[in-house]
């Protein structure tokens, strides 16, 4: 079962247990899946579906510090419900040593020497950790080993 019939199928549960939380965040997960494919005029791929909930994951994060910066718990709090919501349908995320043995493999293939092959190990890692591994926290490690 591909992640966008899951999700559809999740939606469904979440409407009939009046879950408004979960389906609201279901369905705008949908919507944005459903605005991309428009606007490019394609199908998404498991891959794509993703990519769109890793960014969305990442704005939820921000705006909780944002509203939390501004004292708004409320809001802080619905994001965090949404949060979690998102996070549930992304892939399970690496450990330290799963990452540093993927990481270890893509400075090797790629032959990285220094900052100036950055791009190349990021461009190799990012299929293998996309959704699993916050790629900021990856960068970080890739400049500590390569500097």
């Amino acid at each position: 079962m591909s992640l966008k019939e899951q999700l559809k199928e999740e939606q469904k549960v979440a409407m009939r247990a009046k879950d408004k939380v979960r389906l609201g965040a279901i369905r705008m997960l949908m919507a944005e899946i459903k605005q991309r494919e428009v606007d490019d005029r394609t199908e998404l791929n498991d891959d794509d579906v993703i990519t769109i909930l890793t960014k969305m994951v990442k704005q939820r994060k921000d705006s909780i510090a944002q509203f939390e910066a501004a004292d708004r718990q409320d809001l802080a709090a619905k994001e965090r419900e949404e949060l979690e919501v998102l996070q549930a349908f992304l892939p399970t995320p690496l450990t330290e040593e799963e990452l540093a043995t993927i990481l270890d493999a893509a400075l090797e293939s790629t032959g990285a020497q220094g900052m100036q092959d950055m791009g190349k190990v990021m461009a190799a890692l990012k299929s293998q950790v996309q959704g699993r591994a916050d790629m900021g926290q990856i960068s970080g490690k890739i400049r500590a080993r390569l500097s």
